[in-house]
């Protein structure tokens, strides 16, 4: 039986600083995710964006649940919460004022991209187990949604791509 600090149910062990950091921060996080993503709802015309974000507003709740859930068992109080925003018909936003689709969708995929390596850090530093299996799980999440922000960017047209390198150099003998 071992009954050192750090062994046994990962639950038990001491959260360290950088881990309360983290799940609080990635609870923050996910507040303002919901926040912004219920804003942009409210401006999507198109239909496959406005499925995505109703996907990624529930994933962001059920971060924020289960962030605040080991928060709360560690005897930490989570960030506050902001209010819910109210639904508002896209056509009610004067069209000057309007997010257009492919301004949301980007942001969408830099959003993602920065949470991957969010997530990724998290899980590099932590010692408690179940945190690291978390931030895994939350990856693994975003992994799959930037996956469908690209196919959507695509075929909806909205993807900017950089400058493609399309010559090949010519080998030179020596």
């Amino acid at each position: 039986m071992d009954m050192s600090i750090l062994g046994g149910n990962p639950k038990d062990e001491p959260m360290h600083y950088g881990e309360i950091f983290d799940v609080w921060s990635f609870s923050s996080k996910a507040r303002m995710t919901l926040s912004c993503y219920q804003a942009y709802l409210n401006h999507a015309g198109d239909q496959d964006l406005q499925d995505m974000l109703k996907d990624l507003i529930n994933q962001a709740r059920q971060e924020m649940k289960e962030c605040d859930k080991i928060l709360l068992d560690n005897g930490l109080a989570p960030p506050p919460t902001l209010p819910e925003r109210p639904e508002v018909k896209a056509e009610d936003i004067p069209v000057g004022a309007r997010f257009a689709d492919q301004e949301i969708a980007m942001h969408l995929a830099a959003d993602l991209s920065m949470s991957l390596v969010a997530c990724s850090q998290s899980m590099s530093m932590c010692t408690r187990e179940d945190v690291a299996a978390m931030f895994a799980k939350y990856h693994a999440t975003k992994t799959a949604f930037a996956g469908r922000i690209l196919r959507l960017n695509k075929e909806k047209g909205w993807l900017v791509p950089p400058p493609l390198h399309m010559k090949k150099p010519e080998l030179v003998e020596v």
